[in-house]
Formats: structure tokens, C-alpha cells, sequence
């Protein structure tokens, strides 16, 4: 059995807070945005809520800083056939209670995404998308388990970091609702106490295995406590950083970087993110089933401007739905910024004194949607900017196949794999949970479903830049930019830094 090589990502992210008492000298402080929705590895599709669930489960694959996949709980894989993956898992490794993992434990964990109403009760879990097209996870040996899928997906490797292994019989036991506010990984860190809506503390387990052989250094976590501090508001998040009581913190805003860079104990971290932001245009609504007027609209917004003056030039400029870093991704035709074209479009559309719409975003994007409606407003698409709940805005644009209500939608999708099966698939299928544009191309749909299984990697990496080109020609989006992500962190802060996948990975974190 050959051990897995390291996996490039291509083939296949005021007023100061009361912190929780004890503080001990050992505690380190993250700053962070979101509290979790839960802590059920299987159900939930939020990074935050994912980033703390991965410091207190391991999966079968991990990725390293640099976005390559590594062996985690897996010892190695093997891939048998085009449809077949086996895992030799490392011995010894150990729940939070104690017990011993087994290769139950991981396919019961993989049955419990993949199956309809795998989670029981009738419940199928949210994460079942992320897993493919995966037909059966068999224990074929002890130490072995084996993945087969109905079809060739060779993505498969680069998905499963997404999915963490929990323990059968403690899941079983505690029921989903359990598994929902308590934990039981095999993680570095495990859950000592959480105060939703505040913090969430978790403490060093003591008998961690070490964590991917691949990542060094292999061991028991630096830190002995681990405190995610919810602070939801950036002033309050960068007041907490640059007061010392917080040691990093995420979402950092561009206008606060030479704030933190010149105050003495703290620094910036960016790395190149993976989440790519467009304005989705409705479709089915009143004005954008015609392409002119959704060519205006890309006319209209200078997204370079944006870019510089707003993003402080933290941020890459996309013309369809890929990152510059995904597989696949290629040079497209650029829309260029022209007001009076834009004008012009609206005319020949119907509509020569403009329209009047609205473009709804969640408050923590109101500076920069107001700065996009200006740009609008200016080429005749005279632009309110509403603000809304995530939820709120979640049931009014991505409710699957049901209808849509507003006009623009300025909002983002992450690829935390850098591979398009995991963007393209949401964002653009026909009545897909992301498909906020309501857009439907049939042609589309064939070439990046073949895309999906095609082993060969060039051919693979065709069919991609075909789908960039139709939707770059069709404009169900405005495609706008992929922002780096970008931390602020203490001088403190030592073993450290950032993924591309948003991940915030403790396990190396030290304090000096």
C-alpha cells in the first residue's frame, strides 16, 4: 500500500469585550466573527462553524498551509481502480473519551453524510453534496477502509478534508441533538466549555495522536487552552487586538491594516483567499432575463477602483466564478467599465430613463455594496442598497427551486477545494442551492458534469475554461473579485499561519 503524496489542490478555504475568566498566561485569544451553529461535523456549511469544529476533529485528510492534501488519520491511500480509494488508518488513535477509533467509526461517520437520511430520523445531512458521487465506504481489514464511488470523481481526495470522523457509539448514545452542543473528536483540542454567543473554550487533549505526519511539528498542541472570543463588530475585533486581549483575529478590514501594521505588538497576515464575490442578478425578476441590461450592469461597476480604494488592492479581479488559484481557471474576456455603453444597453433594452432596483447585501458588506449602487446609479440602474440577516437573505435568494424576490443580490461563495466541481456545481446548476441568479444553461450543465469525471487532467482543465467562457458571455453575474483573507495577530503568536480555506488551525500555535 502506497502512502498518499502531498496532493496539489490543481488535481483534485469601542467598547472592549468581557473575556472569559480564568485567563491563564497559556490561553490563546482568537478574535473571531461568527459563533458556531453547531458542533455536528455532519451538519452545518459555514466555515466558522467548521473552522471550530476542526480543532477538535481530524479527518482522514488534512490540508497543510500551502492548500496540499496530506494524510491525517489516514496512514495512506490507495487508489485501487478509477472507482475505488483505500485507507490504511494510523493505529492508536484515540477519542476525547478515551476509546480507541476504529474503521467503524470512519465509515459510519461517511454513511452518516453520504446516505439519504443518513443522520437518522429521516435527516440527510447538508454536507452530502460535498462527499460525490461515493456509492459505499466498506471496512475491508481492521485498518482499512475502502471508498467506492459510482463513478470516476477525482476529486475525491481533495473533498474529504471536509468531512471530520466521529465516534459511532457516542453518536448513537448522545443523538444528533447531542452531538449538536457537545463533542467527541480525536482532535488537538476538545471542548471544555461553550457560552454561545460569547466564546467558545476548548482545552489540549492530552492524548492527541500528533496530527498529520506531514505537518510538522507532530505532537500534543503547543497551547493549553484555546479561547474563540465572538466579537461580530471589526472596530471591536481590531480594539481587542491592539488592547493585547486577543492574539488574532480574523476578517481584519482592509482600511485597519496600517492601523495593526504600525502599532508595536501586533502584525498582518494575508494569504490568497478562495471565496469569490460577484452580484447575482435576478433572472426570473423584472429587468435581468434580458442580457443587455445584465451587460449594463458589468459595464457599470469599475471593480479595479473598488479594488484599490476600498479593498486597499487586497483582492484579485474575476470574470467568471473562478479564483485565479483554481484548477482551471484561465484568462477571460474582460467587461470594461463604461458608463454611457452601459447607458446605451439600458436604451436598446427598453429602458431609456433607467430602472430602479435594489441590491441587497449583509451589513458587514454595506460600505463596499453602497460604492457598487453609486457605480450603477451613475450608468442608469438607479441602485437602493437594503441590508439584511444572513438567514433572511439566504431564504429569499437560495431557497432551491423556489422563486426569488429581489433584484440584485451582492454576495459570495467560497471553493475552499480550488476546484470548480465545488463552486461551478452550487452557483450556476439549474435550481442549486447557490444558484442565487436563478440561471439555467443546459449546455453548461453537460460540460462541467463531464468535466466532473474526466480523469484526464488537461482535458479536465478544457472543459473548465469552456464553462468560464459561457458564463463569462452569458452574465447571469456580475463576477467581481477574490479577496485575500487577512488576519490580525499578535507578536505573541508564534508556529502560525493562515490557510487558504479560512481554516484557523491551533494545533502549532505557541505564545511567547
Amino acid at each position: 500500500m502506497t502512502a498518499l503524496p502531498r496532493l496539489l489542490m490543481a488535481t483534485a478555504l469601542a467598547a472592549l469585550p468581557i473575556l472569559p475568566a480564568p485567563v491563564a498566561a497559556e490561553d490563546l485569544i482568537v478574535g473571531f466573527t461568527l459563533d458556531a451553529d453547531t458542533l455536528d461535523p455532519a451538519n452545518h456549511r459555514k466555515r466558522e462553524t467548521e473552522t471550530v469544529i476542526r480543532n477538535m476533529y481530524d479527518g482522514l485528510l488534512t490540508r497543510d498551509a500551502d492548500m496540499l492534501v496530506v494524510p491525517e488519520i489516514a496512514e495512506s491511500m490507495t487508489q485501487v481502480s478509477a472507482t475505488e480509494y483505500d485507507f490504511k488508518l494510523r493505529p492508536g488513535i484515540r477519542f476525547h473519551d478515551g476509546t480507541e477509533m476504529t474503521a467503524e467509526d470512519v465509515k459510519f461517520t461517511l454513511d452518516r453524510v453520504v446516505l439519504d437520511g443518513g443522520m437518522g430520523d429521516g435527516v440527510t445531512s447538508p454536507r452530502q453534496g460535498l462527499m460525490g458521487p461515493i456509492a459505499s465506504v466498506e471496512v475491508t481489514a481492521p485498518d482499512t477502509v475502502r471508498i467506492t464511488l459510482k463513478e470516476p470523481w477525482p476529486i475525491l481526495p481533495a473533498m474529504l478534508p471536509n468531512q471530520q470522523i466521529v465516534s459511532k457509539a457516542w453518536v448513537e448514545k448522545t443523538g444528533n441533538d447531542g452531538v449538536a452542543t457537545a463533542e467527541n473528536g480525536t482532535g488537538p483540542f476538545k471542548l471544555a466549555e461553550w457560552r454561545k454567543g460569547d466564546a467558545l473554550i476548548l482545552e489540549r487533549f492530552e492524548d492527541y495522536y500528533g496530527g498529520a505526519a506531514d505537518i510538522p511539528p507532530v505532537g500534543k498542541a503547543c497551547v493549553d487552552r484555546v479561547i474563540f472570543k465572538i466579537i461580530p463588530e471589526s472596530a471591536s475585533r481590531v480594539a481587542a487586538l491592539l488592547a493585547g486581549e486577543v492574539h488574532i483575529i480574523n476578517e481584519l478590514p482592509a482600511f485597519s491594516i496600517g492601523q495593526v501594521e504600525s502599532n508595536e505588538g501586533t502584525q498582518v497576515m494575508t494569504v490568497n483567499g478562495t471565496r469569490s464575490f460577484f452580484i447575482a442578478m435576478n433572472l426570473e425578476g423584472e429587468y435581468f432575463d434580458d442580457l443587455k441590461v445584465r451587460q449594463a450592469a458589468a459595464m457599470a461597476i469599475d471593480k479595479q477602483l473598488i479594488i484599490d480604494k476600498i479593498l486597499e488592492g487586497t483582492a484579485s479581479p474575476i470574470d467568471g466564478i473562478l479564483s485565479p488559484d483554481a484548477f482551471g481557471a484561465s484568462a477571460l474576456p474582460k467587461v470594461a467599465h463604461d458608463p454611457e455603453k452601459a447607458m446605451a444597453l439600458l436604451a436598446e433594452a427598453g429602458y431609456p430613463d433607467g430602472i430602479d432596483v435594489t441590491l441587497d447585501t449583509e451589513g458587514a458588506f454595506k460600505d463596499t455594496a453602497e460604492a457598487l449602487a453609486s457605480m450603477l446609479t451613475k450608468a442608469g440602474i438607479r441602485t437602493t442598497v437594503v441590508v439584511g440577516e444572513s438567514a433572511q437573505l439566504t431564504d429569499k435568494w437560495r431557497t432551491k427551486g423556489g422563486a426569488k424576490s429581489g433584484d440584485m443580490y451582492f454576495s459570495s461563495w467560497g471553493n475552499g477545494s480550488l476546484d470548480p466541481f465545488d463552486i461551478f456545481t452550487p452557483t450556476h446548476k439549474t435550481n442549486d442551492r447557490g444558484n442565487s441568479a436563478g440561471y439555467a444553461n443546459p449546455r453548461l450543465t453537460r460540460c462541467w458534469t463531464a468535466a466532473a469525471v474526466e480523469l484526464d487532467v488537461e482535458k479536465r482543465r478544457a472543459m473548465y475554461r469552456e464553462a468560464e467562457l459561457m458564463i463569462n458571455a452569458d452574465q447571469p453575474y456580475v463576477y467581481l473579485w477574490v479577496p485575500q483573507d487577512i488576519y490580525g495577530v499578535s507578536k505573541k503568536v508564534t508556529g502560525w499561519q493562515p490557510s487558504a480555506d479560512s481554516r484557523i488551525n491551533l494545533h502549532d500555535a505557541c505564545l511567547n
